[in-house]
């Protein structure tokens, strides 16, 4: 589909969602906030209630099965990571993909998958949703259709002591883990072929398989720099009591939107689309995100493919 009609059906959606929201939707409880900032695993989350505008957005086959499959890498917290329980997926975009759901009168299983087997699956019909951090990028808009919910960029950490890096080309000559599949591996890679261009040390890329591991590179001493996205480094730096420190800016490159993976021929990216717009209208978004201390990325209006050229 062209980018004209999708901003044409996002104008649509819009329209529809907005008529009802204010009488459909569920009030909060706006103590939320206060209690979540000891525990947000055990705050109450937002919730939201059937929008028939939503609901008529959602293609059959996904009606009749009633239950909408979520994946996401469950290692990225807060946005994403395992409870106390050992098993269940929580985190922002657990709230926001259950709050999603409950908008078309959907049930919603969030699933723990490897990151880099999240938009495969998508393709393969293994999961409807991928929500799990992903930057809204060119190349994997030719895989899948977004619909973009907040802004991030990429941070830096070490371990209290390390090299004090404020830029991509500070990381020539050190080593460095990251998530494989993100953009950070992208970027990490990529500089260590202008560093070996500029006659400088190349970059050792640590690739790994979840941020957990990446976290552990790190503690352990085998990296000296580690990368993510920017809440995630932030959440890291700050649970770690002293273990890791941020360096360069908050935001060190990278600045893009996050979107939810829709399998292109699914037919659920409007139903998406209008979902998330609704979360946003009642406040429920900015609620789940306030939850989980983030809500410095909250944007505005959600698009559909809205990567930056």
């Amino acid at each position: 589909m062209r980018k004209t009609q999708l901003r044409l059906i996002a104008t649509t959606i819009v329209i529809l969602v907005f008529g009802l929201v204010a009488a459909a939707c569920s009030s909060n409880n706006k103590n939320a906030t206060s209690e979540a900032q000891s525990s947000p695993t055990a705050s109450p989350t937002p919730t939201s209630k059937a929008i028939p505008q939503v609901q008529a957005l959602v293609p059959a086959n996904i009606k009749s099965k009633g239950t909408l499959t979520v994946a996401a890498d469950a290692t990225y917290a807060p946005n994403e990571f395992i409870a106390p329980d050992g098993h269940t997926v929580v985190g922002m975009d657990a709230d926001l993909a259950k709050a999603l759901g409950q908008t078309m009168g959907l049930k919603v299983n969030v699933v723990n998958a490897t990151f880099d087997t999240i938009i495969p699956g998508l393709a393969s019909g293994k999961y409807d949703l991928g929500m799990s951090s992903f930057t809204d990028t060119k190349e994997r808009e030719k895989t899948v259709n977004f619909v973009t919910y907040f802004i991030a960029g990429t941070s830096f950490y070490i371990k209290t002591g390390g090299p004090n890096i404020g830029t991509l080309a500070d990381l020539c000559g050190h080593t460095v883990s990251v998530e494989k599949g993100t953009i950070q591996q992208d970027a990490a890679q990529a500089q260590s072929t202008k560093c070996k261009n500029a006659g400088k040390p190349a970059v050792n890329v640590q690739i790994f398989n979840d941020q957990n591991q990446v976290n552990l590179a790190l503690s352990s001493g085998r990296a000296e720099v580690a990368m993510a996205d920017s809440p995630v480094a932030l959440y890291q730096v700050k649970k770690s009591g002293g273990t890791f420190k941020l360096v360069g800016s908050p935001i060190s490159f990278g600045a893009a939107p996050y979107g939810i993976a829709i399998p292109k021929d699914s037919g659920m990216t409007k139903a998406v689309l209008g979902g998330m717009l609704a979360l946003m209208a009642k406040g429920t978004y900015k609620q789940i995100l306030t939850k989980w201390g983030i809500q410095s990325g909250a944007i505005s209006h959600a698009v559909i493919n809205g990567a930056r050229s």
